[in-house]
């Protein structure tokens, strides 16, 4: 009986041929791009800044003034400290379109507070944090306790909060003028560089480092990121994901109370007609700034420089003398990419 060897198939196995295949993935230099990005979430928009800073300084002299500079920062302390809490909200897979009305509100209750009911400028402000507290957890119920979808809860809390300014302040603007002078001091300005910043500016870079440590830092800050990536998981893990909902919107809520206090100082009053494109204006920049609308991928230095990019934008395209049709225009251009980039950076393989 003679012993023959079965020779080995020539033909490579499936597992081979899959392996292959990712490796091959893996090794083209788009792909080894999209890697990156996905790493690094902030680097797409950071290109994206500088390349506008350079185009937008070659097309107006202009531009790169310190002047110039100093009006495009203080037109995005407000906007960027909305954003932050945008940021919070979306990394776990939600949407706040209310940020903008809560901020009103909070801002209104500063001004009233302190001009119509004569109490002091600190109990002012607390009880504009109280606001913006109480509004965050309102939020923060309906979606952990109802389970009802972000979206329709905050679009139905931002008729509630406007309706409550409106009623509140009987649709009356408050002057910085009248107001303790401690309301209006984030509008005072000191110059770095040649540049004019403003106490809001400084005091929204603080809060984006300090959010920024906790994210990375802090136990909160994982939980925050698992459950925007998985709920299901983050629970299986021994994460508590209701609380942790809730005390996202509760931050949001704190956040926004500091940016009313900015936008006092912004514009040295307090009006309950502002606001109106605020809540786009965050939602633009955290997408922009590379944070994922699915949850769980995101920084808020990438928000910040969304915020940025979209107020270079604006600024540059004003002084390029186009229409505010066109900027809109601009700005929605850059969200329908920045989506297409971020469905595009999730199909990386892990």
């Amino acid at each position: 009986m003679s012993n023959k060897t079965v020779p080995a198939s020539s033909e490579p196995s499936t597992a081979s041929l899959d392996l292959a295949g990712e490796f091959l993935d893996r090794s083209t230099p788009l792909s080894r791009v999209r890697n990156v990005l996905h790493r690094y979430p902030a680097v797409s928009p950071a290109v994206v800044l500088v390349l506008a800073v350079i185009v937008f300084g070659l097309l107006n002299d202009r531009f790169l003034n310190p002047s110039n500079l100093s009006l495009i920062t203080q037109q995005v302390a407000v906007v960027g400290t909305l954003a932050i809490a945008q940021t919070l909200i979306i990394l776990t897979a939600g949407i706040d379109l209310s940020v903008g009305a809560v901020m009103v509100l909070s801002s209104m209750v500063i001004a009233q507070t302190t001009t119509q009911l004569g109490v002091p400028a600190f109990v002012g402000l607390l009880l504009g944090l109280f606001t913006g507290l109480l509004a965050g957890a309102f939020n923060g119920f309906l979606v952990t306790r109802l389970k009802l979808p972000p979206f329709i809860v905050t679009l139905g809390t931002l008729n509630i909060f406007i309706a409550l300014t409106l009623l509140y302040s009987n649709g009356a603007t408050v002057r910085g003028g009248e107001m303790p002078e401690l309301i209006p001091a984030t509008g005072t300005t000191f110059s770095v560089g040649g540049v004019n910043l403003t106490v809001g500016v400084l005091m929204m870079l603080l809060l984006y480092v300090a959010i920024g440590l906790i994210l990375q830092k802090t136990a909160w800050g994982r939980h925050v990121y698992a459950v925007g990536d998985d709920p299901e998981a983050a629970r299986l893990a021994g994460i508590r994901v209701n609380r942790v909902l809730l005390s996202v919107y509760l931050a949001a809520g704190a956040i926004l109370a500091v940016g009313a206090w900015i936008q006092i100082g912004r514009t040295n009053a307090a009006s309950p007609n502002v606001g109106a494109d605020l809540n786009l204006d965050s939602i633009t920049a955290v997408v922009i700034g590379g944070t994922s609308l699915f949850g769980g991928r995101g920084t808020v230095w990438g928000t910040l420089l969304g915020a940025l990019i979209v107020g270079v934008f604006r600024n540059g395209l004003s002084l390029a003398g186009l229409d505010v049709l066109w900027q809109t225009f601009a700005v929605g251009v850059l969200i329908v990419v920045a989506v297409s980039v971020d469905q595009w950076i999730r199909k990386v393989r892990k």
